[in-house]
């Protein structure tokens, strides 16, 4: 496995965890919103542990605020990790995929994808594109055997929506 996220520190924990129950695991710093910093992910990941067959992307931000308080940058912050990454990491490790004629992609999404949700419209927003863009990434790559699913999970405690639980 190899886990690519920002906080590297995280990962080296997980690492741990994963290498302690007999798994091997590779840590590679990734920043879904820097298009170097994909290229450059993929490329490390590839060289440690070759080719890669299956992509979860899994990046998501988001922010609680009433809509009309959003400022720009707020939305392109969520759009640019939630959407814009998962489409430019999919299209890293898609022509390796296409290529071989395999490959497996997971966007994961959310719920939030088919319901609208009060003061998280940006983060709905980006979701829903999750879901579109899964849907057109399967059917552009299937021909290649390459398969692209969208997982939506419903909500569950995390730091990111530590705030709506304690509402």
């Amino acid at each position: 496995v190899v886990l690519a996220g920002r906080r590297v520190e995280r990962l080296k924990t997980l690492r741990a965890e994963i290498e302690g129950n007999g798994g091997d695991a590779h840590v590679v710093e990734l920043d879904v919103t820097d298009h170097a910093s994909i290229k450059s992910a993929v490329a490390h990941a590839e060289t440690e542990m070759g080719t890669i067959d299956i992509l979860v992307n899994n990046s998501g931000v988001g922010s609680t605020q009433r809509l009309t308080e959003v400022m720009p940058e707020d939305y392109d912050f969520v759009m640019n990790t939630n959407t814009k990454g998962a489409f430019f990491v999919a299209q890293a490790v898609a022509s390796s995929m296409i290529e071989r004629r395999w490959g497996r992609v997971v966007n994961i999404g959310s719920l939030t994808s088919m319901f609208g949700f009060a003061e998280i419209a940006p983060y709905v927003a980006s979701r829903g594109g999750i879901k579109q863009l899964t849907m057109s990434l399967a059917d552009e790559w299937a021909r290649w055997g390459v398969t692209v699913n969208c997982i939506a999970p419903g909500w569950f405690h995390t730091a990111q929506n530590d705030e709506l639980y304690r509402d």
